[in-house]
């Protein structure tokens, strides 16, 4: 017979059948029968919820998978947003749900029993096998809300259209805050190659120093120094690598401080006896410009009145490297008012006095007058070109003219200008102009006089050079502009003193929106009282003493009373000096000097003191009267003649009292 085992779960009993036991003869009792088919069934249905709960966990760790490729795309969408929370769904929730994935997987492996899916799904039918193909094939993922996908591909597009077709939009000025640097013209600006420090310098002789991620929201500079004396501020610029400060000032000789304003080194003067420059070791003249080069970081360029332009070595600053001088159409000496390197810091150019740009080479000799190119009539003569600076694709070069114009030059066809623009004032022999990060849009300032309208900031675009906006920034000139690759802000200088910059909280990096959000630090006054006060409550007010609070309140009193703020006199030592004489004087005369001072006599009536002798004199005459004992022996004494009466007299002989 057909042993029946307990462990073995029977999906359906059966109690007469047609399976009997070959041996139910012998023992005269019935077999139990079992229905295998019923028994395949049941474990072909059981099979089949096991494969699909297994289906189940590969189809929720794929849509997982997709979620957190979504997510990694969102993050390097939007980095600055909701960085920790993407980094926290990214690499916190999702490998633990793959590792859970992992094991479901490696258990269902094990458990999956049965037929195989393959085989039940095309049991089930051809046409819902093909359905779940192309559902699997349509759909990966988690299921995304209805227009999700494309309104975000939409939005994108759009924005980048719309960036693209209107660069206004890429113009980060949105926001603005205003640094107070003086009272004076800010004529130069610098930022270093990070965008963390920002320095100022103006006509004031003052450098301050401004550390964004320092600065609260009351905004002032962490340190302000004069390196220059009584020397008005020219330009300011940090080095390649941001470690040093160039100063160019009024004076002859350039300076290099390092990060914190000390000194670093400062370039010798020149013999100005000598006539040929390149003899000197040095600028005889007033300096007007200077800048580091871009790829060498301890070399930097200079121009000055002298008719010179000169490069120099931080490390040496006995003398220059080398002298480049540029010439007028005669072959005269003629002042350079700007210089700059090329992007890549093969070419110099100078902006001359006579309107003529000078290109040369760098790596040319020691002393070079001829240019690799020149223009000799880009500005009008006898203006100051007060900026040059090339793009950042090194084929363009921008000139700021002396006569309000604006030029964009293509080096290689260097007679005629690109483009220009007219009728943008410059007061200034340092008004600036910069191009952006992208190198499409051009930027400058306009001067205005004194109660004249505002300063403007114009944005032209570079391919066409129309005028794309402005800003009107305060009512005063706007001299420096500097538009920073890294953080996409905007710094102006004006000429009221003040250093604004403009940014936008989407757009910008760092720079002005570390400072904005820190409120403003509470100051802290220690208040000491001066001295210990016995107060009696039940006194009367008009007895009450004022309670001192604090010691500078009543030091300003006591500067203003002479007796308290006058120094005592310091005792006498020696014989004397200042005019009074030592207490214990060894000589002859403070001896006298000692004894009249102690002499106690008192002649409080001089005129008894003369008449207690008068008898005696009169009895024994000694000093006047023998002398006129025969002459005149008898004395006379002036009569006194009664007063004029001056009122018949004239004005003119009347007596002046």
């Amino acid at each position: 017979r057909i042993h029946h085992d307990p462990s073995l779960v029977c999906p359906a009993w059966v109690g007469e059948s047609v399976l009997h036991s070959p041996f139910s003869s012998f023992s005269g009792k019935k077999a139990r029968t079992f229905d295998l088919e019923a028994m395949f069934e049941q474990t072909r249905r059981t099979a089949v919820e096991r494969s699909r709960k297994v289906l189940g966990k590969k189809r929720e760790c794929s849509q997982l998978m997709h979620l957190k490729t979504l997510l990694s795309i969102l993050y390097l969408k939007i980095p600055m947003e909701v960085p920790m929370f993407m980094k926290y769904l990214i690499f916190k929730i999702f490998p633990c749900r793959e590792a859970a994935c992992s094991e479901s997987e490696g258990s269902s492996d094990e458990e999956l029993t049965g037929p195989s899916v393959q085989s039940q799904t095309s049991a089930q039918g051809p046409a819902e096998d093909t359905d779940d193909d192309d559902e699997d094939d349509e759909f990966i993922g988690p299921p995304l809300p209805p227009g999700f996908k494309d309104s975000d591909d939409d939005n994108d597009n759009d924005d980048t259209e719309e960036e693209d077709t209107n660069p206004v939009k890429k113009i980060p000025d949105s926001h603005e805050i205003t640094l107070q640097h003086g009272t004076k013209t800010v004529s130069a600006l610098g930022l270093d190659p990070s965008g963390a420090r920002l320095i100022t310098g103006g006509y004031d002789y003052d450098v301050k120093f401004w550390d964004f991620a320092g600065m609260d929201a009351s905004l002032q500079a962490f340190r302000s120094l004069q390196p220059c004396e009584c020397h008005q501020i020219k330009s300011l610029q940090y080095s390649s690598t941001g470690d040093v400060i160039l100063v160019v000032s009024g004076n002859s000789q350039a300076k290099v401080l390092d990060r914190d304003g000390f000194p670093v080194m400062e370039c010798i003067k020149g013999d100005q006896y000598i006539v040929d420059m390149t003899n000197t070791k040095g600028h005889t003249a007033m300096l007007n410009s200077g800048c580091w080069h871009p790829k060498i970081k301890e070399e930097f360029l200079t121009c000055s009145n002298d008719g010179t332009v000169r490069t120099w070595d931080v490390n040496n600053e006995k003398k220059h490297k080398s002298v480049f001088k540029p010439r007028s159409v005669q072959g005269k000496r003629v002042i350079p008012t700007t210089c700059t390197y090329s992007r890549d810091g093969k070419l110099i150019a100078a902006g001359c006095q006579d309107g003529s740009i000078q290109i040369w080479d760098r790596n040319m000799s020691v002393s070079q007058v001829h240019t690799k190119f020149h223009c000799r009539q880009a500005h009008a003569p006898g203006t100051d070109t007060s900026c040059l600076t090339f793009s950042y694709d090194g084929t363009v070069l921008a000139s700021r003219g002396g006569d309000d114009t604006l030029k964009i030059w293509d080096i290689r066809q260097f007679k005629k200008p690109l483009n220009s623009a007219e009728r943008l004032p410059s007061f200034f022999p340092m008004t600036d102009c910069c191009f952006s990060p992208d190198d499409k849009i051009l930027v400058t300032g306009t001067s205005v006089k004194k109660g004249g309208g505002s300063g403007k900031l114009f944005f032209f675009y570079r391919e066409t050079f129309q005028k794309l906006y402005e800003i009107e920034v305060t009512d005063a000139s706007v001299v420096r502009c500097l538009w920073h690759p890294k953080l996409n802000q905007i710094m102006v200088g004006t000429g009221n003193g003040l250093a604004k910059v403009y940014y936008d909280p989407v757009k910008s990096q760092r720079g002005a929106k570390l400072c904005v959000v820190k409120t403003k630090r509470k100051e802290r006054q220690a208040e000491t009282l001066t001295q210990d006060y016995i107060i009696t409550p039940h006194a009367l007010p008009m007895f009450r003493e004022p309670r001192q609070r604090s010691t500078r309140k009543q030091l300003e009193k006591d500067r203003l009373d002479p007796m308290k703020s006058h120094k005592p006199e310091p005792p006498v030592a020696g014989p004397g000096r200042g005019g009074r004489v030592g207490t214990h004087g060894g000589t002859l005369s403070s001896y006298i000097v000692k004894n009249i001072a102690l002499d106690k006599t008192d002649d409080s009536n001089p005129r008894e003191a003369i008449l207690r002798h008068a008898k005696e004199a009169e009895e024994n005459p000694y000093w006047v009267a023998p002398a006129y004992a025969k002459t005149q022996p008898k004395t006379v004494f002036a009569e006194v003649e009664p007063e004029d009466d001056e009122t018949d007299k004239p004005e003119w002989k009347k007596r002046k009292i």
